[in-house]
């Protein structure tokens, strides 16, 4: 079985569902964007989270893809940045449990924290995230050994805050020989660090993963079939999700349209993460492409009948079942 890195912000989910979208008024937070928020901002934004009633979950993009592709099987490691404190040993328990190699170093501040909004009928997340220790991780942590033996080291877009450090992840995975994956993470990101990029896209990324907002942002290009085939000429394959309508796959000239899985949403949370778990599983043997978005498909349809990032043990019976089945239709 191949085996995958990750790279990501170390951080607990704070997931609230709220009745309507007075509290992201209030804190000026744009429906279905991801914000950075000080400390201060974050605390008051937890207390008023509180009597909604909350849920804690160790999450962050790609911990959560990389969590999944344990469960599949794959072996698989993370490196990320937590405190000393409740919430890095919850992080750090979380992954262990699952079967995830951690690689978490240590900060003096606190642990990372993104506190996750679910609203209206179509339950859209808004973010409010205060990163903490997982600022904390700079390019001079990364070790090559860190990547040598790894197929696979998947890159989540919201580290690009800082820009040094994702360039020197991707240098050292590129030297390691390893398929390089990354996640766009949100429109806001991308249209503010558009330049750096395309740059990293060009010269070391092979798998793009992006949705419909961030694939505008990063090609100006409104219609999602559009964007996808620009996004291919950058790399080797392009995903473009489109939400409840799906999701596009191309490599080259060979492009296909993956029909949504049947599911009862209740949480939009983790789709994302998850759909790119199950893609990159499915191309680590050996899938056809458009195999590869269907497996991807599969898994991200009991992500969202969930509240929060963690399948239930009887959903991931479903999807390994379902999987399995489309495997051996395939000849694999």
């Amino acid at each position: 079985m191949k085996s995958i890195l990750g790279i990501g912000n170390a951080l607990t989910d704070i997931l609230a569902v709220l009745p309507d979208d007075s509290l992201l008024k209030t804190y000026h937070l744009p429906k279905g964007s991801m914000q950075h928020v000080d400390m201060e901002t974050g605390d008051k934004i937890w207390a008023a989270l509180k009597p909604l009633g909350v849920k804690y979950v160790a999450g962050g993009s790609a911990a959560n893809t990389i969590t999944c592709t344990a469960i599949f099987g794959m072996p698989s490691s993370f490196i990320g940045k937590i405190g000393d404190d409740e919430l890095g040993l919850l992080f750090k328990s979380d992954q262990e449990q699952y079967g995830v190699k951690t690689l978490l170093l240590k900060s003096e501040h606190s642990s990372g924290r993104s506190m996750v909004f679910v609203s209206g009928g179509n339950a859209e997340r808004t973010f409010a995230v205060y990163l903490g220790a997982a600022l904390d991780l700079v390019p001079e942590d990364l070790k090559p050994e860190y990547f040598q033996g790894h197929d696979y080291f998947h890159i989540e877009g919201y580290l690009v805050q800082n820009q040094a450090l994702i360039r020197r992840a991707v240098e050292l995975a590129h030297e390691a020989g390893c398929i390089i994956s990354l996640d766009m993470a949100s429109y806001n990101v991308v249209e503010s660090n558009e330049a750096f990029l395309h740059d990293i896209v060009d010269k070391y990324v092979d798998i793009v993963f992006a949705n419909e907002t961030e694939a505008r942002a990063f090609t100006h290009l409104a219609d999602a079939r559009e964007s996808l085939a620009e996004i291919a000429k950058h790399c080797s394959i392009a995903v473009v999700k489109v939400g409840k309508d799906g999701s596009w796959v191309r490599s080259g000239d060979e492009e296909y349209y993956i029909a949504p899985w049947p599911a009862d949403t209740i949480d939009a949370t983790g789709a994302g993460d998850t759909y790119a778990a199950g893609f990159l599983y499915a191309h680590s043997l050996g899938m056809p492409l458009k195999e590869c978005g269907e497996v991807g498909s599969i898994i991200a349809a009991k992500v969202v009948e969930v509240i929060g990032t963690k399948i239930d043990i009887p959903r991931w019976r479903d999807a390994k079942k379902e999987i399995r089945e489309l495997i051996s239709r395939t000849g694999r």
